[in-house]
């Protein structure tokens, strides 16, 4: 099972915001974000693993990650892929930096459910999310 990543969204209030948000940045270049040390399990998630993105103490949705890279002034930049993946909604505390989560643990993609979630609005999914709905 692959290793993935989670991350608080900071200062995104929606999905639509934090895709947004990575959309203005893919389109000024490589999409990455930076933190100060490689993680020790890098080889792990380089490749195979993605980013789940907290909103509103959910994991609401993943990024993958292509590889990791070299950032100015000696950070390491986690190289992203720029399509931001929905997932089932989960409670997760938020938490600063990044923190690993194990494959069995990572919620599964909106994409391939045939209960029609994935065709209701982001915003909707949210907040059906925030009650313990979805």
């Amino acid at each position: 099972m692959a290793l993935h990543l989670t991350k608080v969204a900071f200062g995104a209030v929606s999905v639509e915001h934090l895709t947004d948000r990575l959309r203005e940045r893919g389109e000024a270049g490589p999409l990455f974000l930076t933190t100060r040390y490689l993680p020790k399990r890098h080889e792990e998630v380089s490749g195979a693993g993605s980013l789940f993105w907290i909103i509103k103490h959910q994991l609401v949705a993943r990024s993958p990650i292509l590889h990791f890279g070299e950032a100015e002034g000696g950070r390491v930049a986690i190289h992203l892929d720029p399509v931001l993946v929905l997932v089932h909604a989960r409670p997760k505390r938020a938490h600063q930096g990044w923190r690993y989560l194990e494959g069995t643990d990572a919620p599964v993609d909106l994409a391939g459910d045939a209960s029609g979630v994935a065709a209701m609005p982001a915003a909707l999914m949210g907040r059906l999310a925030e009650l313990a709905l979805l």
